[in-house]
């Protein structure tokens, strides 16, 4: 497999400007010419290997931030947007999708942003939406999206947030007993309910009622985002400052997400955690037992150990439910979700409802070539009574193969042998695989043969990608 060439102008241009250095000044730092970094900076030519180590040795760079950030995740998100019939034959190719992200993300997220409000505005006037011929609504984006967009655009880790967390949860004293000193010092009563509700607080009579049908995990998870809303609110607000939603409503719901951050990152304390993680081999159930959360807690703070200087391994995550479709979403590695539409039918993660309370494994490769480890479980939610509805979700976590034997589940499989690998896409709509059998829908961006006297799997054939 060929080796991908390292682009990161944006990046470097952004240490330059922190640094407060001239071109000319960053230059001779890095021991290359001024028109060598020019080059580099607007993405003429790739990062050498002697530039990486000297940003490493000049300014105590971690490097793995070179790769990351938001310019894979625009390129995939690009590419399925100009995958829309909306935009003229042919789409842009991926040179040139990149050099957009790299170049003009500004560029970048007001297309994206465009091509969402026409996605909402068509499926408006297709359902006969209540919004239908009224002139003074304002059309703008989701809300959920929206708050969804920030946390995926920020790495899914939130630094301040996190480190206030950590020092929170610090100390001799244990979670349950420093929980229960903060609610007493401000005079808050906690209370039981059998009601449908987790967690409702009454801020007058400073009363906290829990559901007494949750878990304790969730109980203790309910506690922690009620107390970040008492005594971070100040951290939660600047940071939605810096956030600059478009809406009421989308800072409201980001406050939410940002309270669950807290109470994420208090319950399960980043440095504790990563070396935990890293001493079982990231053995969920032995982590949910140490630290008293949910798999899917654990799974999913997994998805966030990405602290610059003290990185995890690199994870995906996912959560799926039985429609397929995809209620939380993260990825720190190149594998980026769709935004529109279910997960690949392939992928594990749908298959974990079938085998309620076990891991499932999965080798998968993706159509550009990367392979995966997945791990894929159910994480159905009991509503407390014979009655009551179940809450049925499956989660799926993954790493590039490269990171698998960190993994405690990949000990025994053939990671060197590419026939158990199988293959997978992201969603029908942008995935180039001619010969699927799940295939549900064609690709946006490749021609259909249609032959009246033959039939194969599909009922039609795929032309192959159209060169740009």
């Amino acid at each position: 497999m060929a080796v991908q060439k390292l682009y990161a102008g944006a990046k470097l241009r952004e240490i330059r400007l922190r640094m407060e250095l001239t071109q000319k000044e960053f230059a001779a730092r890095l021991g290359v010419s001024l028109p060598y970094l020019n080059q580099m900076e607007n993405n003429n030519r790739p990062v050498s290997t002697a530039v990486v180590l000297a940003l490493a040795r000049e300014f105590g760079t971690d490097v793995t931030e070179l790769s990351t950030g938001d310019s894979e995740r625009m390129v995939t998100d690009l590419r399925e947007a100009l995958a829309d019939p909306v935009f003229p034959a042919p789409a842009p190719s991926a040179a040139d999708l990149r050099l957009v992200a790299s170049n003009a993300p500004g560029v970048a997220r007001a297309l994206l942003a465009l091509h969402r409000a026409y996605r909402q505005t068509h499926e408006r006037l297709a359902s006969l939406d209540e919004a239908l011929g009224r002139e003074d609504r304002v059309l703008r984006a989701s809300p959920w999206e929206e708050v969804r967009d920030f946390f995926h655009y920020c790495d899914n880790y939130i630094d301040a947030v996190d480190r206030a967390a950590e020092h929170f949860a610090s100390g001799p004293d244990t979670l349950d007993a420093k929980i229960a000193r903060l609610l007493e010092r401000r005079g808050v009563v906690t209370q039981a309910t059998d009601g449908p509700i987790l967690r409702s607080y009454d801020p007058q009579r400073r009363v906290l009622m829990l559901s007494d049908k949750a878990s304790g995990a969730t109980k203790r998870f309910q506690m922690l985002h009620q107390l970040a809303l008492l005594t971070q609110n100040d951290l939660l607000e600047a940071t939605l400052d810096l956030a600059r939603f478009q809406s009421d409503e989308a800072r409201s719901i980001a406050k939410i997400g940002l309270a669950n951050y807290f109470a994420g990152a208090a319950l399960l304390p980043y440095r504790t955690f990563l070396a935990a993680a890293q001493e079982s081999r990231h053995d969920l159930e032995i982590l949910a037992d140490r630290f008293g959360a949910s798999i899917e807690q654990i799974a999913h703070r997994l998805s966030t150990l990405q602290r610059p200087g003290a990185k995890g391994v690199p994870f995906w995550f996912v959560r799926v439910d039985q429609a397929g479709t995809i209620t939380k979403r993260h990825s720190a590695t190149r594998l980026q979700f769709a935004r529109y539409g279910g997960a690949c039918p392939l992928w594990n993660v749908h298959r974990a409802f079938e085998t309620p309370g076990r891991f499932l494994r999965q080798l998968a490769e993706t159509p550009d070539g990367v392979r995966y480890f997945s791990l894929a479980r159910d994480v159905s939610k009991s509503g407390g009574s014979f009655r009551a509805p179940v809450r049925r979700y499956a989660i799926g976590l993954g790493c590039e193969i490269r990171h698998a034997e960190a993994l405690t589940y990949a000990d025994d499989m053939d990671l060197t042998n590419p026939q158990a690998f199988e293959p997978i896409g992201i969603s029908c709509r942008i995935c180039a695989r001619p010969d699927c059998h799940q295939r549900s829908v064609p690709p946006l961006e490749q021609e259909l043969r249609v032959d009246h006297d033959m039939r194969g799997i599909l009922p039609y054939a795929i032309a192959g990608p159209q060169q740009s």
